[in-house]
């Protein structure tokens, strides 16, 4: 356990374009917290190898961008599958696919279902979360884009549509996961 100030008790990640992913990882810190789990959200960009391996518990909230996780989320789950014992993982991808019934989970969520096989990963959790549609944070083009598939998966196209499909409570439970890892700890692999 960590004293608040020290060493952080779980490696909290987020890659995000829009922020969603960072609020997520900010809520889930808080909630962590109130458990007596100290974890500062940090940008994947910041991270040093050094920090993934003396991690007790590690979680990722990665953002999906025109249906692949960001770059630099690949890079880090890169990183963390060449670790020779690696901590346990926690894995949450965030997409506008998990805002319909049955694509929050890794066997239904294909982005999460993808990145999980092609990094080879064996995550001690794994959840797919809705994100934010904010049309008018979009350049033209990205909107435009949005627009279509939406129009294509039956969500809102108006541009003017500003929604959040975040459900924070399915966000809490796995904060709750996620302490519990840290608490009742899994063997390194």
């Amino acid at each position: 356990m960590s004293a608040i100030g020290g060493p952080p008790a779980v490696a909290l990640y987020y890659a995000t374009r829009d922020g969603q992913s960072r609020r997520i990882a900010e809520h889930i810190s808080r909630s962590m917290a109130a458990a007596g789990v100290f974890a500062a959200p940090q940008n994947v960009a910041n991270m040093r190898p050094a920090d993934l391996a003396a991690a007790p518990v590690i979680v990722l909230v990665a953002a999906v961008r025109y249906g692949r996780h960001l770059p630099e989320a690949e890079r880090f789950l890169a990183e963390y599958g060449s670790l020779a014992s690696p901590p346990p993982l926690a894995l949450a991808s965030v997409s506008l696919v998990a805002r319909k019934a049955g694509k929050t989970s890794a066997q239904g969520n294909p982005y999460l279902r993808k990145v999980i096989a092609r990094h080879r990963l064996a995550p001690a959790l794994a959840a797919a979360f809705a994100g934010r549609l904010e049309y008018r944070r979009c350049g033209w083009l990205d909107r435009q884009i949005i627009r279509v598939i939406m129009l294509l998966t039956g969500g809102p196209t108006d541009p003017d549509t500003c929604v959040e499909f975040t459900s924070w409570p399915a966000v809490d439970d796995f904060a709750a996961k996620v302490a519990g890892l840290h608490w009742h700890g899994l063997p390194r692999a």
